[in-house]
């Protein structure tokens, strides 16, 4: 059996939602790389108009944007990935690892992901930047709401760091399966996980803590709805943006009432940590 091969070359402040988007159009299995990313699907199983279009939708707004097209032979691409994937340590005090890593050395959190190639494994700069942030925050008996899940690190994260309830979703059908694998397996009873938009969630009451490691565009787009859904004095933890891009989320998490407590930067990726004035 063969499968149609997507290669993206993209901006990668972009490949997410770009990945999300493309998705739509049939393709079912992604992965992430340097410069882009790559999207599967059985031979011609998906939307050609559809592709189409989103390709023309965004060729204006993303520099650069090249989309290849492939036949390539039927592989097992967890098992193709899993080959290259290895334990990630967190500023060592985490260690996030598979199922089938073997542990050296205990460390205080320990996170198991399973690879299904969702966002969020470790690995990527912001990912690890949200985490590190993570383990400086107080999260005892709060609410907390994951925007952008992908693998649920981050809500796994806050569960391990004493959060009270956290309220996770994504966009994509496979990243919300993936996350509800990855809570289970690591037995965490307070994360619920949904598929959709933040415009989406009829969360009852506010946040004491966001944390959302998106893009820049998105940042900025949803910025006043996590002002909104959060309590006076909440802290909105953000990822997914590059430093250069620090000034341009400031500037707009100032027009709703969020405050700078904090920045950390990792090979030119960056991340803020904000606090809801009255």
């Amino acid at each position: 059996m063969y499968h149609t091969r997507l290669q993206v070359i993209c901006n990668p402040d972009f490949s997410e939602i770009l990945m999300a988007e493309v998705s739509e159009a049939g393709f079912d299995t992604f992965m992430e790389t340097e410069k882009g990313f790559e999207a599967y699907v059985e031979q011609d199983k998906f939307d050609k108009s559809l592709l189409a279009h989103i390709q023309a939708k965004y060729t204006h707004r993303v520099n650069p944007l090249l989309f290849f097209q492939d036949k390539i032979q039927k592989q097992n691409w967890n098992e193709e990935w899993e080959k290259n994937l290895q334990p990630i340590v967190v500023d060592d005090r985490c260690l996030v690892r598979a199922e089938f890593h073997k542990v050296e050395k205990k460390y205080p959190y320990e996170i198991i992901i399973t690879p299904k190639m969702s966002f969020g494994t470790g690995h990527h700069q912001t990912t690890y930047l949200m985490l590190k942030n993570q383990m400086e925050m107080n999260f005892q008996e709060k609410r907390v709401m994951d925007a952008g899940c992908g693998t649920a690190i981050l809500s796994i994260m806050a569960s391990k760091r004493g959060a009270k309830a956290i309220e996770a979703f994504d966009i994509d059908e496979w990243s919300v399966i993936n996350g509800k694998e990855n809570i289970a397996n690591n037995h965490c009873n307070n994360i619920n996980i949904h598929q959709g938009k933040l415009n989406d969630m009829k969360f009852y009451g506010k946040f004491q803590v966001i944390l959302a490691n998106i893009n820049k565009n998105v940042l900025l787009e949803e910025m006043q709805q996590y002002s909104n859904r959060m309590e006076t004095g909440g802290e909105l933890l953000l990822s997914g943006f590059y430093t250069q891009d620090i000034d341009d989320l400031k500037k707009e998490a100032g027009n709703h009432k969020l405050t700078e407590t904090h920045r950390d930067e990792r090979e030119n990726w960056a991340s803020l940590r904000l606090v809801k004035n009255t």
